[in-house]
């Protein structure tokens, strides 16, 4: 077992996402909506415990 690093820093809307190795994605969230760098998916979150991401489709 290892340990691991991670750093958020938040700035309005934005967020940069940092690990060991540096700069490992950003994210912009405006209210129940967010997109993620790293993954390129958008994510609604709905009320309670639930959320939408969007299927990135691409190979079948």
């Amino acid at each position: 077992m290892s340990l691991l690093f991670r750093k958020t820093w938040k700035l309005g809307p934005l967020r940069w996402n940092f690990t060991q190795g540096g700069l490992s994605s950003w994210s912009l969230k405006i209210g129940r909506w967010s997109w993620n760098s790293r993954t390129r998916a958008h994510r609604v979150d709905l009320p309670g415990p639930w959320s939408w991401k969007q299927d990135k489709g691409g190979k079948h």
